[in-house]
């Protein structure tokens, strides 16, 4: 089997934890303070908007509606195929002093004069409720998910597991949020389900690594808990390289390839596998340390003698 790294490494990754979690918390509280300020740039979805239903007369790309609109002052329309190959959607930004039904119309005649005729199907504009709700939705989507990994990895490890394994997961949303937000890129559904996935991700990494520290604790009995961290780490890390090496180049192509609808989703993959990967290994596995993991708390407890005694 292939392996980048030698499965007997010796890297030294306990020897920096203190240092690497210190930075994993700093990089947590700016990511806190960005979110404030300046915070996500919404897109249509949280922000409301006109959305145009258009069925053209040819089969047209999606980047040659999306510059002709462009040209007529409408930058950032989202251009989405659906349906048929000639059916296309337009989702505009609101606009002060002009209906739904006007901006479609204008559109229409845009896009005509363009070369590119269409026959209007409809028009109609999205609230910002809409938007609120959505943002509200997505919220309690992350919570629900962060306590559904609490409670699994409680389950199946112990509870010290399950809090390093809810603060590994904090962090690689936070800083994933925080590196989009720098970069300046529009925030919408497509970019919400991309830290959902992010999410997802993460908490397998860890759990490899997590998996490999609770065996090395029951099959040994001379190595210090440091020890058996810094083994489980290297034993897993060339798995752990190469499951963030493939699954990054398949982002890649998406990003490069799938055009602009999911173009911004790609990116977050991108960022949250780089970052989970590292928070696996740098930030996660070195909280179970700090929390004071050892073999003790693997070891199935042993049954009450007393108590089995009193009974009949």
């Amino acid at each position: 089997m292939f392996e980048l790294f030698n499965h007997d490494a010796r890297i030294p990754f306990v020897r920096y934890g203190r240092f690497t979690v210190a930075v994993s918390i700093v990089l947590m509280l700016v990511s806190v303070v960005l979110l404030f300020r300046p915070g996500f740039e919404l897109g249509l979805d949280f922000t409301g908007g006109s959305m145009i239903e258009l069925r053209m007369d040819q089969p047209v790309e999606l980047a040659t509606v999306r510059e002709a609109l462009a040209a007529n002052g409408h930058e950032g329309a989202l251009v989405q195929s659906f349906g048929g190959t000639r059916d296309v959607l337009v989702r505009l930004a609101p606009r002060e002093g002009a209906n739904a039904l006007e901006l479609g119309r204008e559109v229409h005649a845009e896009l005509a004069r363009a070369g590119l005729p269409s026959e209007l199907k409809g028009n109609a504009f999205v609230l910002p409720q809409v938007g609120k709700e959505l943002a509200q939705d997505g919220t309690i989507a992350i919570v629900v998910v962060l306590i559904g990994i609490l409670l699994y990895i409680g389950a199946r490890f112990q509870f010290k597991f399950g809090a390093a394994a809810i603060v590994g997961e904090i962090h690689d949303v936070l800083v994933t949020a925080a590196i989009f937000i720098l970069l300046g890129r529009e925030f919408d559904i497509t970019v919400l389900a991309g830290f959902l996935s992010v999410a997802g991700y993460s908490i397998n990494d860890k759990v490899v690594v997590f998996d490999r520290i609770r065996e090395m604790f029951r099959n040994t009995s001379k190595l210090t808990p440091a020890e058996v961290v810094d083994r489980s780490i290297n034993t897993t890390l060339s798995r752990t390289i190469m499951t963030a090496l493939t699954t990054a180049l398949a982002m890649l192509g998406l990003f490069l390839f799938g055009g602009p609808s999911v173009e911004n989703f790609a990116l977050v993959m991108l960022i949250g596998i780089v970052v989970g990967t590292l928070s696996s290994i740098m930030f996660a596995a070195q909280l179970l340390l700090l929390l004071g993991v050892n073999k003790r708390d693997l070891m199935p407890k042993a049954r009450d003698l007393t108590e089995l005694e009193r009974r009949p």
